[in-house]
């Protein structure tokens, strides 16, 4: 249930010692803790690069965080700053600063971002921050704030109280917590226990703080669930991942390698159940076995009686220093054991992931723990995780498919990214052979370029044409005409400026006649057959029309011209870096619509969903008229302004168009660093 202020208020019964009202004094509290944290929340906007069907794509994103340190260390969710190629940060005031990773930790959802303060306009000015509180010193009850920027809107403040400090998700049997999958295929949760509230949120506000009212970070909000119901990452959780990147720049975990339960349903009191041991983990090797129970850790109790206190064993597991051998003592059946067990680092389960053009497709690489929880044969090596249609991958025979493992390409071995887009980076015409893992399988496929089918070259000799349009005269149409008979064509359009319209010709004129023969199309199918007649002709020949005008007999004649060039035959031109296509503007789109005339420039024929041009807003139809201030009227001139642009890599790329009958702005700001020129294979582009 949601809660105001007055409704809340209403329920208090005591006067504040300050002789204050109830109301009073909780609006002075939520004033001191706005005062305190509010200046420090940050509108974080991103451009989220993500693959799918073979490529990357990016889209615009945004969400909320918090600076809590003076030099500008920001706190925000990994599911809103994680795979993006650009972070911007905007705070409550206006200012807007460009900022960086420090770290990601997808296992907390968290990241830890540092604004770029060098381009200030008020270098000294110090930069507000908030203090992180003590998140387990919270009880069912306690008022909090959520902070943040909802809907990706400007900033905005929302009261609630905390309805459980230490919630864990289970699933349906109530046997075992679930983890959460985040959009990036990463899971999170393992380490978490959420802070619920009903201070309201929504989509924006991930990343942004959950406040008590003595102005102190308590939380990150992560979650939302319907009828008001949020969820909040500890700060104290937050302030182990910001230490752990301030000192060494990363977050690092020891690990044993076993799955927890609680000890509850086996009526025992202390102790945790081991559910699962990771093969090759340094628990297996020590020789844990599912079943044991673990009843101490380095000399410290796991009491493990309910699912809440599951990751509060592996937080403390974590907290172990990675290759110190400690001592874990067991329950294995009625005996107690104590095994020494060397912590390792906790591994990444997702690998890096990378497009490559050259063979269209999206390439991960397999990580140790991957292999090890899939049951790979392999230890090491990368996986196909999407291919482009169209592209050599796909064209193979045998087509390569996500999820198939890439053991060679040509004489290389892959074993990672780097090797594989050394392989990759050129595929000659004979091609090259490749062979992969597809389950128990190892196939072999030979991988080709493929042609660029598109082709600015007609061939077709041109046609003659009438230089109108034209409707079937029906037997409906003739009566609604008052026509004695059906039969013949009833011009519906004259094209301006050609010689049908330098002839005379009007539309209502109905052509019963071509060059003395007469003109019997009567049902809808026969539309073409006029077209075809005329194109029997030559260029040049005289088209002798015989009409009716107003119900009266006439005769007209048109010389032939040649058919104007179609959109199907126009020329094109494509800027692969930022993903979208050109044509020229036919005389046949002048004829055709008002909107073409008078303007010189391209026709966006294609902006692929997820590029660059794509996420600037560049529509399908819109007129280029200029790139960078470079005019574009024909191809060639487009060309060369995207190799200076390419050249030069500004910021900001602007084009102006014409949208519609108005003329509009669209600013593109790719990432040039990880844009690969067309046909690179190397990791990284975009």
């Amino acid at each position: 249930m949601r809660v105001s202020v007055p409704t809340v208020a209403a329920l208090l019964l005591a006067v504040s010692a300050s002789g204050q009202s109830p109301p009073d004094a909780l609006r002075a509290d939520i004033a001191r803790a706005r005062e305190r944290v509010y200046p420090a929340l940050v509108n974080i906007k991103v451009v989220t690069r993500y693959f799918a069907e073979g490529r990357a794509q990016r889209a615009p994103s945004a969400g909320s965080g918090v600076i809590v340190t003076p030099e500008g260390h920001v706190l925000t969710n990994y599911h809103v700053a994680g795979r993006t190629t650009r972070i911007e940060c905007t705070l409550p005031d206006g200012e807007t600063l460009d900022a960086k990773v420090i770290v990601h930790d997808p296992l907390t959802d968290l990241s830890v971002l540092k604004l770029d303060v060098s381009k200030r306009a008020q270098p000294a000015k110090p930069l507000p921050h908030a203090a992180l509180g003590d998140s387990d010193r919270l009880q069912i009850g306690d008022y909090v704030l959520a902070m943040g920027n909802p809907l990706m809107l400007s900033s905005s403040l929302t009261l609630g109280v905390v309805s459980n400090p230490k919630r864990v998700f289970v699933n349906e049997a109530a046997n075992d917590i679930e983890e959460m999958q985040l959009d990036e295929g990463e899971t999170t949760g393992l380490f978490t226990r959420w802070i619920q509230h009903d201070a309201t949120i929504a989509p924006g506000n991930s990343g942004g703080p959950l406040v008590n009212l003595a102005g102190e970070v308590v939380g990150i909000n992560e979650l939302r669930y319907g009828g008001g119901i949020g969820f909040a990452i500890p700060s104290n959780i937050a302030r182990d991942v910001l230490r752990q990147a301030l000192e060494r720049g990363s977050v690092r975990r020891a690990w044993l390698g076993v799955t927890a339960l609680p000890v509850s349903k086996l009526q025992k009191a202390q102790g945790a159940l081991v559910a699962a041991v990771e093969p090759e983990s340094a628990a297996a090797k020590a020789g844990l076995k599912p079943g044991d129970i673990i009843l101490s850790v380095n000399g410290e109790a796991a009491n493990v009686r309910y699912f809440e206190e599951v990751p509060v064993l592996y937080q403390r597991i974590a907290a172990l220093e990675p290759g110190k051998a400690v001592a874990v003592q067991v329950l294995r059946g009625d005996k107690t054991e104590t095994l020494t067990v060397t912590p390792t680092v906790m591994a990444p389960l997702k690998g890096d992931e990378e497009e490559y053009r050259t063979v269209g497709a999206t390439i991960e690489e397999v990580t140790p723990v991957r292999a090890l929880l899939q049951r790979l044969p392999i230890r090491k090596g990368v996986r196909v995780t999407g291919v482009r249609a169209g592209y050599p991958f796909e064209a193979a025979q045998p087509p390569i498919q996500p999820g198939d493992i890439i053991i060679s390409v040509g004489d290389h071995q892959v074993t990672d990214l780097h090797s594989f887009a050394s392989a990759v980076r050129q595929i000659p015409d004979e091609g090259l052979a490749v062979v992969f893992r597809r389950r128990g399988e190892i196939i072999v496929t030979e991988v080709k370029p493929t042609e660029d089918k598109d082709t600015d070259i007609d061939t077709e000799l041109p046609k003659p044409w009438l230089g109108v349009k034209t409707q079937v005269v029906t037997a409906e149409v003739a009566r609604i005409l008052k026509l004695q008979k059906a039969g013949g064509y009833r011009i519906t359009q004259v094209y301006e400026g050609t010689r049908a319209a330098k002839a005379g010709l009007q539309p209502g004129d109905v052509i019963v006649s071509l060059n003395g023969q007469a003109l019997r199309a009567t049902r809808t199918q026969d539309a073409a057959d006029l077209a075809r007649s005329i194109e029997n002709l030559s260029l040049g020949d005289q088209a002798k029309l015989g009409l009716l005008r107003a119900g009266k007999p006439i005769a007209v004649s048109v010389p032939l011209e040649p058919t104007p060039r179609s959109a199907a035959k126009a020329k094109k031109a494509k800027q692969r870096e930022l993903e979208f296509a050109v044509r020229e503007i036919t005389p046949m789109d002048r004829m055709e619509s008002r909107r073409f005339r008078g303007v010189k420039g391209l026709l966006v024929a294609d902006a692929t969903p997820g590029g660059w041009a794509d996420m600037a807003g560049l529509r399908v139809d819109d007129i280029l008229i200029s790139v960078g201030g470079t005019a574009t009227e024909d191809i060639a001139a487009f060309e060369a302004a995207f190799e200076r642009a390419i050249q030069q890599k500004p910021k900001t790329l602007t084009l102006f168009v014409q949208r519609g009958f108005r003329t509009h702005f669209v600013f593109i700001e790719p990432d040039w660093a990880k844009i690969a020129p067309d046909g690179a294979g190397t990791g990284g582009q975009q």
